[in-house]
């Protein structure tokens, strides 16, 4: 049930109707498998570390996207590459561009190591919606096995790239899992100009006592980097078992380490889809924040969207 007019935030402050406040879905997703080829999503049979993808192994478009909401509208959007085929990476953008004013911003796929990097980065920076480039760190373990990916944090071509990304005034959406937290916080600590969101509260996808003590070393350590900002999403994929009371906890541990100015929210529509409603999880958001002000709220909820991903 959403909040009514007459919820009070938990710190006494004024009362104020949470529902009614605007707020930007800072991650999200979009596909059309006949216009770009998702290897994930076309595999049949395979379990990924979020569980059984066959639900959402279909064409995933704008009017799906807006058709989630009954009560919670986001009045901008930022969608964030679905691993696309290294050869359709720009095809993606293409297409995204084409489909009017929904998504607001994208953040785009290149792998920064690759021999091609700088001319793709030129590619993708022709689209105007273009704001970054996300190329993912660290899956769950097991899946990483797969891909290997762990080892670019130390991959001196990685870091080449994080810095043309610098000179293209391009941010960087980093997903990685907590026990990369430190390694990759020492990379960035050398590099304060990029400009760096965490995606999904730093995947704490070990919510045991040492995976969580794991997790909030590593977030401390990148929450003492100022051009870092976290965004509260994903996590549904590292509890199936969906409680919004569980999740915040998790929460409260983000914004204490960041501050409201440097946290914003995002969906993963559609793949916590698995999980739970999108007015579900913008309702089970919006009582976890409850206990901010409604500056601090609306802080969260959009305005530190709208200032990392430039949205106008």
């Amino acid at each position: 049930m959403a909040l009514s007019k007459e919820s009070t935030p938990q710190n006494g402050t004024s009362v104020h109707a949470l529902s009614d406040l605007p707020f930007v879905d800072a991650h999200h997703h979009l596909w059309d498998l006949s216009a770009c080829h998702y290897p994930w999503l076309m595999a049949r049979g395979e379990k990924r570390f979020f569980g059984d993808p066959t639900p959402i192994q279909r064409d995933y478009l704008p009017a799906n996207f807006l058709s989630e909401s009954i009560r919670y509208k986001p009045t901008q959007s930022v969608h964030i590459q679905v691993g696309v085929a290294i050869e359709d990476e720009v095809r993606e953008t293409t297409w995204l561009s084409s489909l009017g004013d929904f998504p607001h911003a994208i953040v785009a796929s290149t792998d920064l190591t690759g021999p091609n990097r700088d001319r793709l980065l030129e590619q993708h920076g022709a689209f105007p919606k273009v704001r970054g480039i996300r190329q993912i760190l660290g899956r769950h373990p097991v899946e990483d096995r797969k891909h290997n990916s762990d080892r670019m944090i130390d991959n001196d071509e990685f870091r080449a790239g994080l810095q043309e990304l610098v000179r293209r005034d391009l941010s960087f959406d980093l997903q990685l899992i907590p026990q990369q937290m430190i390694r990759v916080a020492d990379l960035l600590s050398d590099l304060p100009a990029l400009r760096v969101a965490l995606c999904h509260c730093g995947s704490p996808w070990e919510q045991t006592g040492e995976g969580l003590r794991l997790w909030r070393a590593g977030l401390a350590r990148l929450a003492e980097l100022p051009n870092v900002v976290c965004k509260i999403s994903g996590l549904g994929m590292f509890n199936p078992e969906w409680s919004g009371a569980a999740f915040e906890p998790i929460i409260h541990e983000v914004i204490d380490r960041f501050g409201p100015q440097r946290v914003m929210c995002g969906s993963n529509f559609p793949v916590d889809k698995l999980y739970a409603s999108y007015d579900r999880l913008w309702n089970a958001y919006r009582v976890a924040l409850s206990r901010y002000s409604t500056e601090e709220q609306r802080q969260m909820l959009a305005v530190t969207a709208k200032n990392f991903y430039r949205l106008d």
